[in-house]
């Protein structure tokens, strides 16, 4: 995306200039939206597994869950659109959020039943 942030409106009564920002999105190559969205379900799976600074109090793993559904799905799907020096960070990134989720489960799901294992196959430590 360009450096510059659309321009706010000047009035309540204004609108934000939605070509302009049309505009900017379709510059961004596809590879880069794909790996920023990856990211973004990587961070807020991470914190649902309660591994950012205040853990325990922003745990939950049923989103968690479907987060790195989401993710695992994402990655699997795209792997081959964005090439494996694209994919192979996503997918290491992928299976350690897996294998958080276990750790963190009182009750571990079955060897290819937790999230994205459909995608991905059993992940092992």
């Amino acid at each position: 995306m360009s450096d510059q942030t659309p321009q706010q409106p000047d009035s309540p009564n204004a609108t934000p200039d939605f070509d302009a920002m049309t505009r900017d999105i379709a510059e961004v190559p596809a590879v880069e939206v794909i790996t920023t969205v990856a990211v973004h379900l990587m961070s807020s799976a991470a914190v649902n597994l309660g591994l950012a600074e205040e853990g325990a109090a922003h745990k939950d793993l049923d989103e968690a869950r479907k987060l790195i559904q989401a993710l695992a799905g994402l990655v699997t799907a795209s792997a081959t659109e964005i090439g494996s020096y694209h994919a192979a960070p996503l997918r290491d990134g992928l299976k350690s959020l897996q294998l958080a989720f276990r750790e963190a489960s009182v009750v571990p799901d079955e060897p290819g039943q937790g999230p994205g294992e459909k995608y991905t196959g059993p992940v092992h430590g």
